[in-house]
């Protein structure tokens, strides 16, 4: 028998809208209201401030480390405002952009980046997972959601965020296949900002793109540019929609980039050019989207500027409330309740300790 050739949908489509020169297809435009387009521009730029202030206070010794999202707010929240409330959120570690927008209180991040658990539990009308920090676990529990949803016969749907480096574990592999197989309402958006820590994305795969892993799956992959916000609503429109029609998933590539570092306990300069941080720089997501909203007689210098001055009185607000909760905050012996019915000997001797250390500090305190 001679060999035949087997049909695929093997096309890839790569999305782009406004470039980093501002520069507009009109002809993919998406129809989005004035009043939302600005609500937009405020959250992307307040995620950048609030990001910037966290580094200040890690470097101050006020807060532990975290994972920088500059550069990166147009992937989260072009994607992030299709989301209802009843529909689910499943971030990784990288989203606090996305999970603001969704109604987290900047004081509980810092509280949960200053070490105490209680600033990652999302509130109960909120349905959003904690962040999860093991590489690419999050997506099996996005397509758990999005099973349950479809047993249910809801028209809400899962939305989960990774990086790029995520599509080299087996989690991620297993997610699609099951979310394929299954036809299940839940949307991948993959924020490949090039780096896996310290591993280039040349390094993690022979594939052109992460998006034609979809293809494996028997589902919808797209690229997209991940710095162009008007993409990336669209795709994700798009993929929403489909979702929720009972459609199935959608993987979604957004080509970005992280400015700062993994995290704050990381030096990129040890594995990055400076030349390569500043060639992506030029595509800052924020000021290519504020020419585009100054274009169309939306938004000023001056505008700018007060949302600045508002920003950062807001940021600084949650700071002194997040510090003002630590203060607050339970007994630190209390973390002792919750492990074993009986404390092992090593964990009583850890207790003890620490007891006789607090003890110590109050009556430095107290005479000090």
């Amino acid at each position: 028998m001679p060999r035949t050739e087997i049909d695929l949908p093997c096309r890839v489509e790569r999305l782009s809208i406004l470039d980093e020169h501002g520069e507009l297809d009109q002809s993919l435009e998406p129809d989005i209201p004035d009043d939302f387009l600005l609500k937009m521009h405020r959250a992307m730029l307040s995620g950048r401030r609030f990001d910037e202030r966290l580094l200040n206070l890690q470097r101050q010794g006020r807060i532990g480390t975290f994972a920088p999202i500059s550069g990166q707010e147009a992937a989260q929240l072009g994607a992030a405002v299709h989301l209802r409330r009843d529909d689910w959120m499943v971030p990784c570690f990288r989203e606090s952009l996305a999970e603001t927008w969704r109604g987290k209180d900047p004081a509980s991040a810092l509280l949960y980046f200053a070490g105490y658990d209680e600033g990652g539990r999302p509130e109960d009308d909120r349905n959003d997972l904690p962040i999860a920090v093991p590489v690419g676990s999050q997506t099996l529990h996005a397509v758990g959601l999005a099973w349950g949803m479809k047993y249910r016969e809801k028209d809400s749907v899962a939305m989960t965020f990774f990086g790029d480096g995520a599509t080299s574990e087996g989690d991620f592999h297993e997610a699609m296949n099951f979310a394929g197989v299954f036809t299940l309402p839940v949307i991948f958006v993959c924020q490949n900002n090039q780096w896996a820590i310290s591993v280039p994305r040349s390094k993690q795969t022979r594939s052109k793109t992460l998006a034609q892993k979809a293809i494996a799956y028997g589902i919808p992959g797209i690229q997209v540019d991940g710095n162009d916000i008007l993409a990336v609503y669209t795709a994700v429109g798009e993929a929403v929609d489909r979702a929720r029609k009972g459609e199935g998933p959608t993987l979604i590539e957004c080509e970005t980039y992280r400015i700062m570092m993994h995290t704050t306990a990381d030096d990129p300069k040890r594995y990055r050019s400076e030349d390569e941080v500043n060639e992506w720089k030029k595509k800052d997501p924020i000021v290519r989207y504020q020419t585009y909203l100054k274009n169309k007689g939306l938004l000023t210098d001056k505008d700018i500027e007060g949302i600045e001055e508002e920003i950062k009185a807001e940021i600084q607000t949650a700071v002194e409330h997040s510090e003002k909760m630590m203060k607050d905050s339970g007994d630190p012996l209390d973390m002792f309740l919750h492990t074993f019915q009986e404390l092992t000997p090593a964990l009583e001797e850890q207790k003890e300790e620490l007891s006789r250390e607090l003890s110590e500090r109050r009556q430095e305190a107290d005479h000090g």
